[in-house]
């Protein structure tokens, strides 16, 4: 196990609760994160049942589940359940006599083909139940699909109110994915991570620990892995689409998925892109953001404006650069199409992401004091000069607290990833400083900062030294505060 050990410990306390009744839990995640493996650990660390669904009828899970259960209690006869019921009153049964972890791992599976199956386990959980009462059995319920997931516990659903542990089991950050991957460069690290992300199992099982040797060996590894067909990976990003079930047209839900991936990243850019109404849009947004696998940013400075990127690297590597020369790579040239996408992959993809990438130090890594304050909304704006009739993008935007004071902006960055960073990009962060004073934003407590991949003009690197900026290379990035 990496890097799991907070979620670790919540499973732990959850399974060992010295509560008298059964309690029950929701585990969710993106798929290979490393749910399975934690509860079926924790099953086993604590000598309970687990049992993992998968797509089938009713009568057949219900026939699986009571040949596993029979298997773990030692019965002699098979146990047959017509409903669920009495399946769920039986795992009640299991916690008479001490706290036990039961885990049910898919249950999107299970409840997709008996709908009723959340209600059942809303009247099994009633808070005057004597089976409950009469149990300390410590039910999980695991599952992939995150709108469905996301459901269970909220607005009209069975189960709201029902449960007393949340846990989503999110990717390695980008500092603990470098570490996983055992990759010590930082310009590396950035790279890989904006293929693959965080997800653990893409190194373990994906590409069997075949990690880039070095900088030179990236592309190479890009034409051996993602863009090959005989990896996992190369099908991987539309197998995550196929995972949930609420996307009923997926040709839309790829469409607007390659529409941000390729820079139409507001809601009437994606509509034109796909050639319909605004309107039309609305929906599969939202469902892509309920499944997480597209993120709202709204502007710090124009509330009423938003903008949306894929959260997913594969996917958005996938729509970016591996859908355009699928026919390519579908006949094993994955090469010769790397060699004529590889421009495009900085600017659409790596660009992107390192600015992300930055936001997330700022909002977890950097210290309080590198900005003066604890930031608290770390987002990206948009300036308008209307003198000149031109607006400026600002990378990255950081609201903060000081003292008593909550949502004073502590801090305006630019982000290259490419290009050496120099005293014109601190000028232009000083004008956009300057437009916000002149609208009577409080700028007191501004840094500027300055986030260089490439590194920075000694001349820069003087003004930071007398305080006029913050600079951030990828070391720092990487290691530091």
């Amino acid at each position: 196990m990496f890097d799991r050990d907070w979620e670790w410990s919540e499973l732990t306390a959850f399974a060992a609760d010295a509560g008298p009744e059964a309690t029950l839990g929701v585990v969710s995640g993106r798929r290979r994160q490393g749910k399975s493996f934690l509860l079926d650990g924790l099953a086993r660390a604590g000598g309970g049942f687990y049992f993992c669904a998968y797509e089938a009828t009713e009568a057949e899970s219900l026939r699986r589940f009571g040949e596993e259960l029979a298997t773990y209690t030692g019965s002699v006869a098979p146990l047959r359940f017509d409903r669920w019921e009495a399946a769920v009153d039986a795992l009640l049964a299991l916690g008479r006599e001490r706290p036990l972890p039961v885990v049910i791992d898919e249950f999107p599976y299970l409840a997709r083909h008996s709908p009723s199956l959340p209600s059942v386990l809303q009247v099994a959980y009633g808070p005057r139940r004597p089976e409950r009462l009469e149990s300390r059995t410590r039910l999980l319920l695991c599952g992939s699909s995150l709108a469905f997931m996301g459901g269970l516990l909220s607005g009209t659903s069975p189960l709201r109110g029902r449960a007393s542990l949340e846990l989503v089991v999110h990717p390695l950050d980008f500092r603990k994915a470098a570490e996983f991957w055992g990759i010590g460069d930082p310009r590396l690290a950035v790279l890989v991570h904006a293929v693959v992300g965080g997800t653990p199992a893409y190194r373990r099982e994906f590409v069997r620990d075949d990690t880039p040797s070095g900088i030179e060996d990236f592309d190479a590894w890009i034409c051996r892995t993602v863009l090959s067909p005989r990896s996992p990976l190369y099908r991987e990003a539309r197998y995550l689409l196929a995972d949930e079930s609420d996307l009923r047209d997926r040709a839309v839900y790829h469409s607007v998925l390659s529409a941000i991936a390729q820079g139409h990243c507001t809601s009437g850019r994606i509509a034109s892109f796909l050639a319909r109404p605004t309107g039309d849009i609305t929906h599969p947004l939202t469902v892509l953001q309920d499944c997480g696998l597209v993120q709202r940013r709204t502007d710090a400075f124009r509330k009423n404006r938003s903008t949306y990127q894929v959260a997913e690297p594969l996917i958005n590597f996938d729509h970016a650069i591996v859908r355009p020369k699928i026919a390519m790579l579908d006949r094993g040239m994955a090469e010769v199409a790397w060699r004529s996408s590889r421009p495009g992959f900085f600017p659409a993809v790596v660009g992107p992401h390192f600015e992300q990438l930055c936001r997330n130090w700022v909002a977890h890594f950097a210290a309080p004091e590198t900005f003066g304050g604890l930031p608290i909304d770390v987002s990206y704006g948009t300036v308008a000069d209307p003198a000149n009739r031109v607006s400026y993008e600002v990378d990255v935007v950081v609201h903060g607290a000081v003292g008593q004071d909550n949502g004073v902006l502590l801090g305006l960055g630019e982000c290259k990833w490419g290009q050496i960073m120099g005293v014109g990009h601190l000028e232009r962060l000083r004008g956009i400083r300057d437009l916000l004073a002149g609208r009577g934003t409080d700028v007191s407590q501004a840094r500027l900062v300055c986030f260089g991949a490439a590194g920075f003009t000694p001349e820069l690197r003087a003004a930071g030294e007398r305080g006029e900026a913050v600079l951030v290379d990828l070391d720092r990035l990487y290691g530091g505060e």
